[in-house]
């Protein structure tokens, strides 16, 4: 498996809205009848953006972009490089689940991988980062691969909306509890899967995976 990847941290954000939409890029609507529907969505509904990280044994999170008058805001490297340094390394630190052989991956995203957030990240894993100008490159546009894409975000959006919150605090209220909620047998479960997702995108030549899916 990719470097043992039961010691790897898979990392990404996901906007959280009011009224039930996560803004992920890997979201499809699979439809026999009309592969030209729309999803109709209101300007400006209030969100939340989640950053988290999953590995094997654990998750690390949620951290929350937002000022300090608790508003979400944009993630730009900075705002990364200060989560990493601020928020990610006193987990680390609390956590049994980490040590000197422990790898981070994030996705190729300008601010994570700008020259002030990979500096923070490289002060956490020298060495051992998977990234976009890390130590080992991680391909653009694979969500089917990323434990984050293909399981966490979809996840979560199954059961924080289900007793409809109506504020950003309900919201952010609901992502934390479910997220403490999850057991270490499931995160086990879905990085066996993604081992799955692997061999099958070596044997589809990195095209998009057909074939595997995760099931709870």
């Amino acid at each position: 498996m990719l470097l043992g990847s039961d010691n790897i941290f898979f990392s990404d954000e996901a906007h959280f809205h009011i009224g039930g939409y996560v803004n992920k890029q890997n979201f499809r609507y699979w439809d026999i009848s009309n592969p030209r529907k729309l999803h109709e969505e209101p300007l400006h509904k209030p969100k939340v953006t989640v950053w988290c990280a999953i590995s094997a044994s654990a998750i690390i999170g949620p951290y929350f972009f937002e000022n300090e008058r608790g508003q979400t805001v944009t993630v730009n490297s900075e705002r990364y490089a200060e989560m990493i340094s601020d928020f990610f390394r006193l987990e680390l630190q609390n956590s049994p689940y980490c040590n000197r052989n422990t790898w981070f991956q994030q996705d190729g995203a300008t601010a994570h991988t700008a020259n002030v957030a990979m500096s923070a990240v490289r002060e956490l894993f020298p060495e051992k980062i998977i990234s976009r100008n890390g130590t080992i490159p991680w391909p653009p546009r694979s969500p089917d691969l990323s434990p984050c894409d293909f399981f966490l975000w979809g996840y979560l959006k199954s059961i924080v909306y289900k007793t409809n919150p109506t504020t950003v605090t309900q919201l952010k209220e609901n992502i934390r509890a479910e997220i403490s909620k999850i057991p270490q047998s499931l995160c086990e479960r879905v990085f066996k899967n993604m081992r799955s997702r692997l061999e099958e995108c070596v044997r589809v030549d990195g095209r998009h995976l057909e074939n595997v899916v995760f099931k709870k």
